[in-house]
């Protein structure tokens, strides 16, 4: 079975409450059950968030080396400003896809770099909570066509 961590970063631990109009109205608790669900006896979902820079890293270093398959990364406004995350996705064995609900893209403009971007294998952003499912999909290699 493929084991995949979510991990995420600052203020996802609002999802639900945090600027319903960008983010949704739901709990990511409640979107991870579906997700199990969905994956149950394919992916092993584990999860972990964090408002803290250093845990991130920490957690990472803990996943990367065999004790999971993958990681999705959703690393909020981290993913802008932290070069030590980029440096520990470098130093890790395993893939991480970058992952956001909004698109990035038509935010503020300095949510328009990622420092993260260029040491993941890839990208995921305006797909609203489904960019984690789309995240585990590009991880396991069951991408829909």
């Amino acid at each position: 079975m493929t084991k995949i961590l979510i991990l995420n970063g600052p203020n996802l631990n609002l999802l639900g409450r945090r600027e319903p109009g960008v983010y949704g109205s739901r709990g990511f608790e409640d979107y991870l059950a579906d997700l199990r669900n969905r994956y149950a006896g394919q992916v092993e979902l584990t999860y972990f968030q964090s408002n803290h820079e250093g845990d991130l890293v920490d957690k990472l270093h803990e996943a990367g080396f065999g004790a999971v398959d993958g990681v999705v990364l959703n690393a909020g406004a981290y993913t802008h400003t932290s070069v030590a995350l980029h440096d520990a996705i470098r130093a890790v064995e395993v893939p991480v896809v970058e992952v956001h609900i909004s698109n990035v893209h038509q935010r503020e403009p300095f949510r328009h770099h990622s420092l993260l971007s260029a040491a993941c294998r890839g990208v995921i952003c305006g797909f609203g909570l489904d960019s984690y499912r789309l995240g585990i999909e590009a991880l396991t290699g069951n991408a829909e066509d």
